[in-house]
């Protein structure tokens, strides 16, 4: 692959790693999750693991998004905010 598109997942994987730690929504945080569980499924392929790739893709970023977004809804949070 392409060392330039390489560093730009990187960079991305970087960014969404950062809002998904800062993030004070938990929603935000799911989404920056899953979007970091993605880059890293497209990583795995790019890098020849094609079957690592997409069992990141479906648990990473498909069945554990919506398992926390499922919990989420089904809780309330008391926030000192």
């Amino acid at each position: 692959m392409i060392w330039e598109l390489e560093l730009v997942i990187y960079i991305f994987l970087l960014l969404s790693a950062i809002v998904a730690l800062e993030s004070k929504d938990l929603l935000v945080a799911v989404v920056m999750t899953t979007v970091f569980s993605f880059l890293m499924a497209l990583l795995f392929v790019t890098m020849g693991a094609i079957d690592v790739g997409f069992t990141e893709a479906v648990i990473g970023a498909g069945v554990s998004g919506i398992l926390y977004v499922v919990v989420i809804h089904q809780t309330t949070r008391h926030s000192k905010d």
